[in-house]
């Protein structure tokens, strides 16, 4: 009988390449970074995938929805925006606090705008906002006007950065802008102060909105409002 000859084995595809070991540390690195560089709305489990050299059933095994995933970002975040000194006048730490807070926001762009309107329910964020309200015990406010200034901070802070992280020069723009030369004409008093939106007074005004937060606060323990 004559033999028949194996078949030829079919060809394969080309492999995924296999980059380091999984981990919680480099899958949120690696979601960080997709997100800082992608937007929110590009970020999936499949694009996370291709990034680590993984198939996405692989990162179910250590965070098994995006909303577990992301609540890791956000006490990543956290941990960065709760480095700040302890040390000084209640004022020193409100600027260290506030100043370590967009830093953190700025570092992060593409996520904040989720961190900014995440439900600040857990423990590592609830310990945060805890010690960020003992700032307000020490300036010797009554409750109630430390509940009032801790919030319209968190107006400030969140408005402010959502402004600079997503930046409103990248927005949606009226179809046929005004020509420039038009808008200075007829509208001076906007075309002046232009040249303070630019980034680079962003901190300027960022610092100008803390002082004024601290003096508004300062002028509730004087007058025991």
């Amino acid at each position: 009988m004559a033999q028949t000859s194996d078949p030829e084995p079919k060809p394969r595809g080309p492999r995924r390449p296999r980059g380091p070991a999984l981990s919680v540390e480099r899958i949120t690195q690696e979601a960080m970074a997709l997100i800082n560089a992608e937007g929110l709305a590009a970020f999936s489990f499949r694009t996370l995938a291709e990034r680590l050299g993984c198939q996405a059933k692989s990162i179910y095994h250590y965070f098994p929805s995006k909303a577990h995933l992301f609540e890791a970002l956000v006490e990543q975040c956290i941990a960065e925006a709760a480095d700040y000194p302890e040390t000084g006048s209640w004022q020193d730490r409100m600027r260290a606090a506030t100043t370590t807070y967009r830093e953190m926001a700025l570092k992060n762009p593409g996520f904040f705008l989720y961190f900014g309107t995440f439900r600040l329910n857990n423990r590592a964020v609830l310990t945060f906002l805890d010690r960020i309200l003992r700032i307000f015990e020490a300036a010797n406010l009554p409750v109630e006007a430390r509940a009032r200034h801790f919030r319209i901070m968190g107006y400030y802070l969140v408005g402010a950065l959502i402004d600079e992280t997503i930046c409103y020069s990248r927005g949606p723009s009226a179809p046929e802008p005004l020509p420039i030369e038009v808008a200075r004409r007829d509208f001076p008093a906007i075309m002046a102060v232009g040249p303070f939106f630019g980034t680079d007074q962003h901190k300027r005004t960022f610092d100008k909105g803390i002082e004024v937060q601290i003096c508004s606060i300062e002028a509730d323990i004087v007058g025991g409002d």
